[in-house]
């Protein structure tokens, strides 16, 4: 995709800039040409932007083959033929055409007076295009749309939907993409705990026979479902006048809160009517060995909301060798952007960066060889803070869907508004206590 090569490439480069200025800085400290550090403010922005847009491709791309996927199963059941068939080849067309191009936009070159037919393919194809974009558009609705002259159409375009929608970004934890995600059909998941072992064996002799030695036991652990909800409103004219799918629009922005509300829980959850967050345990500064279950592991950095002064890096190294070696191999960081940011300067001892750039399309950044999720519902920095946890969250942390986001559309208690009565059910909560470790910034 050549917007995602493009974009591969300018976080290189600025990863190279930003490495240039540390060095510059370092070697003119140490001249005594300058006392404090540069402001790399502005090379640090652009490598979190780069970063940021790197990935929402990507997840763009992925959200945009596992429809192309869905489309391609229901044109393949029995009696995927006819004019719904048909329907679905056309999208799927456009869809492996979309793929090709990714970064495609609509095109409007002015174009031939049009008649009134093209008049009707005009407002048509204005319509199609705000509730679905260029996709959704024949080649003869494009034709009509790049019309620019009042008489022939173009007073159809409102100056207030001309431009671009502007919409403001919300940032979330895409915990879901790294923990364990199980579907229930109950209002409680439940497991077995298998945490004791056998009793060591004992050396026989000739004389001595066996004798009865402990048993190990086991125990569980359960995650309880939490319900949640919202319920936006519009009146009932606004839904049948409005020349964009208001309904359609209402459910994106609904559907996109209560995902962000679920991830922030996940991270940050008391426990207490709603799911329990990974942040929101019980910790100790104790081995694996000696600390009690359902405790986890914290080491300190020794300087309250900050790394160390000196060896900044060697906690990273510590926190990976806190870790049993079966729970490395999916291990991955999670923390905020002003973390990594500080990260992004520390070296080892051979003077190589701790922090790498995903310099290759699905391969994430790396702190000392392990990927970074980017959460920013993780606790602010500051004193005695959690704002790092490394670990395997698929194997410690247990998410939990009972049902999905359902909708029920009411318009009769509220006359003339019109209500989404909008609802999820769902749990979470850290079922394996060896498995996730926290920076503590204190």
């Amino acid at each position: 995709m050549p917007e995602m090569e493009q974009i591969i490439d300018q976080l290189g480069r600025a990863h190279e800039e930003f490495k240039r200025k540390v060095e510059t800085e370092l070697s003119e400290v140490k001249a005594g040409l300058k006392a404090a550090p540069a402001d790399l403010t502005k090379v640090n922005e652009a490598l979190d932007r780069l970063t940021s847009a790197k990935d929402a491709l990507e997840a763009k791309h992925a959200a945009e083959q596992k429809r192309l996927d869905d489309m391609e199963k229901r044109l393949n059941r029995p009696g995927g033929g006819g004019e719904a068939g048909n329907k679905l080849e056309a999208e799927l067309k456009s869809m492996n055409d979309l793929l090709r191009s990714h970064a495609g936009v609509l095109q409007r070159p002015m174009g031939p007076e049009i008649d009134a037919d093209g008049l009707r393919s005009y407002r048509e194809g204005f319509k199609s295009y705000l509730r679905g974009g260029d996709n959704r558009l024949s080649d003869a609705e494009r034709k009509a749309m790049s019309s620019g002259s009042n008489p022939d159409g173009g007073y159809l375009v409102h100056a207030d939907t001309t431009g671009r929608i502007v919409q403001r970004v919300y940032e979330t934890s895409p915990i879901r993409q790294i923990a364990n995600v199980q579907t229930i059909s109950t209002d409680a998941l439940e497991g077995m705990n298998d945490l004791d072992q056998a009793a060591d064996m004992v050396m026989l002799n000739e004389t001595t026979g066996p004798s009865e030695t402990s048993t190990p036991q086991v125990g569980t652990w359960r995650i309880p479902v939490w319900e949640g909800a919202v319920e936006p409103r519009a009146t009932q004219k606004l839904l049948e006048d409005a020349s964009v799918d208001v309904e359609a629009w209402l459910a994106r922005k609904t559907a996109d809160r209560i995902a962000r509300g679920q991830n922030r829980r996940f991270a940050l959850g008391s426990g207490a009517n709603e799911p329990r967050g990974f942040t929101a345990y019980p910790v100790a500064a104790t081995s694996d060995a000696t600390r009690a279950w359902g405790t986890l592991e914290v080491i300190g950095t020794g300087v309250n909301g900050d790394f160390a002064a000196s060896n900044p890096g060697d906690i990273l190294f510590d926190m990976v060798g806190a870790f049993k070696d079966a729970y490395l191999q999916n291990a991955r960081w999670v923390t905020r952007r002003e973390v990594i940011t500080k990260i992004r300067k520390f070296k080892d001892a051979q003077g190589q960066y701790l922090w790498q750039p995903g310099l290759q399309q699905g391969q994430p950044q790396q702190i000392i060889g392990f990927p970074v999720t980017v959460a920013q519902d993780m606790p602010t920095l500051g004193a005695a803070s959690l704002s790092m946890s490394f670990g395997d969250f698929q194997e410690g942390y247990q998410i939990v869907d009972r049902l999905g986001i359902t909708v029920i559309r009411d318009h009769l208690t509220a006359k003339p508004y019109v209500k989404f009565w909008t609802r999820v059910r769902f749990g979470g909560g850290v079922v394996n206590f060896e498995a996730i470790k926290h920076i503590r910034f204190s």
